[in-house]
């Protein structure tokens, strides 16, 4: 979804967020500057922020000095763009920072300081993939890997009729 062009009212504090043109993106970034410091990042502009390299420096020179209002992270969110409720996600694999994010839209909110220490978590979008795969492997492989055995153990206590049996209709290999 593109930006609306029209001023969004900051998911968090409600307050009216600003727009912050971001030049060598060619987009608008939505900072409550007047109220908690989020960030709204519409469909897929936060990938373009995420990383120690890419430049943020308009969104760092739109908060500097600032100071920001406390603000609950636990209570429910609406997406300021389509209304839809928020899901409260974790950034990485390393489970550490939670964002809102728009499942209708594809927008996203990052509390206060929560974009520096997304930041800081990964040198590369490619460390980021790797951690996520390993994550996935030790949550998702350990249970294969364990129904894996379960299986073995179950075929190793199938009596001989049953092995022959399935050899006869599977081949000879499936059930021996």
């Amino acid at each position: 979804m593109s930006d609306t062009l029209q001023p969004l009212n900051c998911p968090a504090c409600h307050k009216e967020m600003r727009k912050v043109f971001v030049p060598a993106e060619g987009i608008n970034v939505d900072i409550c500057v007047d109220g908690c410091g989020g960030i709204f990042f519409d469909n897929r502009e936060f990938t373009k922020f995420d990383e120690k390299a890419e430049n943020i420096d308009e969104i760092l020179k739109a908060v500097e000095g600032k100071q920001f209002e406390t603000v609950d992270e636990s209570l429910p969110r609406t997406c300021p763009v389509c209304g839809s409720k928020m899901v409260k996600n974790y950034a990485s694999a390393n489970r550490q920072i939670q964002i809102d994010e728009c499942y209708s839209c594809g927008g996203k909110f990052l509390d206060n300081g929560e974009l520096q220490a997304i930041r800081a978590e990964f040198e590369t979008e490619d460390e980021r993939s790797a951690a996520t795969m390993r994550e996935l492997y030790d949550t998702v492989g350990v249970k294969l890997r364990a129904m894996e055995d379960e299986q073995k153990e179950a075929n190793a206590k199938r009596s001989p009729l049953n092995k022959l049996f399935r050899a006869m209709i599977y081949g000879s290999k499936s059930g021996i």
